[in-house]
């Protein structure tokens, strides 16, 4: 008469525990940046106490698009308008961060590989802040011999 309901608690416990488990198998997900651009300023290396050293540099992607009637890629008709996005890359692997900051340079064209990171920080005025970057995986450096020789 004991033997049953402690069978009946035990199969409740496992059935329990076996569907929490299959609630914490996390699904597959995908961060991925890909950027073609040139660099806005020459990198700087920034380490916090205790933590990594890190390369941050700026990246500049351009969008460009003509209004008008005629949308052709003639350089004659209709306005050509532009529009920069800036990015803030960093760069923590030792091999690569180390790389980015001797030979990244400011007007380099570069193709960053990464993942988007959202975040917070304090600025000096005690003011949160919200900061998007971008965590570089690999740099590939181009080259572009008219716009380095300026």
């Amino acid at each position: 008469m004991f033997r049953r309901p402690v069978l009946q608690v035990l199969h409740q416990c496992i059935r329990h525990e076996s569907e929490t488990a299959s609630s914490l198998i996390l699904e597959r997900s995908l961060n991925r940046v890909q950027l073609l651009g040139r660099v806005g300023q020459d990198p700087v290396m920034r380490q916090v106490e205790g933590k990594n050293p890190v390369t941050i540099f700026s990246l500049a992607t351009n969008e460009m698009w003509r209004s008008g009637e005629n949308e052709t890629y003639q350089v004659d008709l209709g306005d050509v308008s532009q529009k920069t996005t800036w990015h803030r890359i960093s760069v923590f692997r030792p091999g690569l961060r180390d790389v980015a900051y001797q030979y990244v340079k400011k007007g380099s064209r570069i193709y960053v590989e990464g993942k988007v990171d959202y975040g917070e920080y304090t600025d000096k005025n005690n003011v949160r802040r919200q900061a998007t970057t971008i965590i570089a995986d690999n740099i590939i450096f181009l080259s572009d011999q008219t716009k380095e020789k300026e």
